[in-house]
């Protein structure tokens, strides 16, 4: 017992059966428990891990959440909370600039920089060991940075400055806001940069595909393929910015959010500031308004921006799914899938499909998070906790999403002869222009007279014609309309598309 929280793991013929599990869970280096999934299939280790996974996140689909596994795993937990005791007291060394910290020996640094920025799965299973004893996770952590510090010569006088006037939840708080950051800014960002622009670039090739619109499912005036695409990714793109500008807040202000115990230790230091410029240090936004945890409005208004954006990409799955089963969209057939085990003709849309269920179960989870962490009894209760270590499961159905999404836009393929064949026996659409130009020219009743003319009756290029023919309308306009076609009735949607690349996101 002893030796786990002087840091010594056991022989390895221990019989304690929880070391064993902690001996086999951290086995591998670092590198591999960052990319766990990413083996061959004669790795039957690796295999075995995700048949018997729990989640799909860590099973099937593992292989899709390689990048957020660093970062959300109970390893990347534990390295963030290291960084973050260790960055504390390097800073009440340098910046609050506490006598007790002198001297500070050359030989500490260099233990120090290993712990925050090469953080390894020996150190992680190391604090786990120490865990097995506290029962106390963030003290655990406390304990790994002591014990490092006890092998630099002259450095003892450190070691009760680790941890100083911090509660568990100064570093929770500001590891997982490193977390959600680093989780946005190198996967989340980047993929969903990917999804927009595969959308941004059908919406210009097809820009000037025309295509019959359906409002309530009916044929309703045209619109081009390009435009409605252009459509979804200016709206993703809106979320997009909206998610990127969210505020990562941090606090350590100790068990209340009052500086209590550090006022009593030294009265006379400006600890907002020391605070604020120790939390602005690691690329975060000080909150100096606190109870014991951060309040998580900020982590409620990044899962409300990630959860509209999966709303979003959700609205286009359905839309891309209802246009393939139309026959709008073919899809390019995989060597060797199966799209129906008994019908060997289908391909089916699983891509849209895996999406849609992936964005849901984030969704899902995303609104529990962004209502329920703002709400904390009084100063402070414990439901946040266990809440907060599902951030990377919804997370990680969101890059499932995300990738899925990416896969089915690849093998689309525009049916233009489908489309085409839609537009030619709609000309019922063009009774908006016709009812419209009456009006300018003063034609009493003109939508009621496009009403009887077409309304529930077979309408073809002569019906028109024969109508507009007899209007008491200039020669001009009259020449124009007889030069409209379901296909040419498009207003403004190439030259919209075609200006999606100017946005500003």
């Amino acid at each position: 017992m002893v030796a786990l929280l002087t840091g010594e793991l056991p022989a390895e013929n221990s019989g304690d059966p929880r070391q064993r599990y902690l001996e086999a869970s951290f086995a591998t280096d670092e590198k591999k428990l960052a990319t766990m999934s990413n083996t061959s299939s004669s790795d039957s280790t690796a295999h075995n891990f995700q048949l018997m996974a729990l989640s799909p996140a860590d099973g099937r689909y593992a292989s899709r959440c390689e990048s957020l596994r660093p970062i959300f795993s109970e390893f990347g937990l534990i390295r963030f909370r290291t960084r973050v005791e260790v960055q504390w007291l390097r800073h009440l060394a340098r910046d609050a600039g506490l006598a007790e910290l002198k001297p500070w020996p050359a030989g500490v640094d260099p233990v120090l920089e290993t712990l925050a920025f090469a953080f390894s799965a020996k150190e992680a299973a190391e604090v786990k060991s120490i865990e097995a004893i506290t029962n106390h996770d963030v003290k655990a952590v406390e304990y790994l940075v002591k014990n490092r510090i006890d092998t630099v010569p002259g450095a003892t006088h450190l070691k009760e400055f680790v941890h100083f006037a911090c509660t568990s939840e100064d570093i929770n708080n500001l590891a997982y806001a490193l977390m959600l950051r680093e989780a946005r800014e190198t996967v989340l960002l980047p993929t969903m940069d990917r999804v927009i622009a595969s959308i941004s670039k059908m919406a210009e090739l097809h820009a000037a595909q025309p295509m019959l619109s359906r409002t309530h499912g009916q044929t309703a005036s045209p619109t081009t393929l390009g435009k409605e695409l252009a459509n979804v990714a200016h709206r993703l793109g809106r979320q997009r910015l909206q998610l990127a500008a969210v505020e990562t807040l941090g606090k350590i202000n100790g068990a209340v959010g009052n500086f209590n115990a550090h006022t009593v230790a030294y009265p006379e230091l400006d600890w907002s500031a020391i605070s604020q410029r120790f939390i602005a240090s690691l690329g975060l936004v000080a909150n100096p308004y606190t109870t014991q945890i951060e309040p998580h409005d900020w982590i409620a208004e990044y899962c409300d921006a990630l959860a509209r954006f999966n709303t979003i990409l959700i609205d286009f799955c359905r839309d891309i799914w209802s246009y393939i089963s139309v026959g709008y969209f073919k899809q390019r057939p995989v060597e060797g899938e199966v799209g129906s085990s008994t019908m060997p003709h289908k391909v089916n849309p699983i891509d849209f499909e895996n999406a849609e269920g992936n964005l849901g179960v984030a969704n899902a989870l995303l609104k529990h998070f962004s209502a329920k962490l703002p709400v904390s009894r009084w100063q402070r209760d414990l439901t946040d906790s266990t809440v907060l270590r599902n951030l990377g499961v919804a997370l990680g159905h969101v890059v499932i999403a995300l990738e899925a999404s990416l896969k089915g836009i690849g093998k689309l393929e525009v049916n233009t002869a489908r489309i085409q064949a839609d537009l030619d026996g709609a000309w019922e659409v063009l009774a908006e222009p016709i009812q419209t130009v009456m009006r300018r020219y003063g034609i009493e009743n003109p939508y009621e007279k496009l009403k009887a003319l077409t309304r529930g009756q077979a309408v073809n290029a002569e019906t028109l014609r024969a109508f507009i023919n007899d209007l008491e309308i200039p020669e001009s306009a009259r020449k124009e309309l007889l030069t409209l076609s379901p296909d040419s009735y498009i207003g403004l949607a190439e030259s919209l598309a075609r200006n999606l690349g100017k946005e500003a996101w």
